[in-house]
């Protein structure tokens, strides 16, 4: 049981990453208008980091230097895209 459920979070780890580089070549291939075009940049964003560090906790194998790397710096790059996303997100009623 416990191997079925960990191979189904991965698959859906690697569904997430498609939909996040996705988002992100969407927004800059595609997208036009600039505040569409970095909210959908910051959703890929957020949607690859969040994905590659399950990735990483999930291993069985030792971490090394780019698991390191990512440990330290995708937590950075989710926290500012999901700033913008609430900074873009529209006007505030409380204005």
């Amino acid at each position: 049981m416990t191997g079925d459920v960990f191979e189904f979070v991965i698959a859906v780890s690697w569904i997430a990453t498609a939909i996040g580089f996705g988002l992100w070549l969407w927004s800059w291939l595609k997208e036009t208008d600039v505040v569409r075009k970095q909210r959908f940049g910051d959703c890929g964003v957020v949607l690859l980091f969040s994905s590659i560090l399950l990735r990483i906790v999930a291993q069985e194998r030792p971490m090394g230097i780019f698991d390191w790397a990512m440990v330290f710096i995708s937590p950075l790059f989710i926290a500012a895209a999901l700033w913008r996303l609430g900074r873009t997100a529209g006007p505030s009623s409380g204005r």
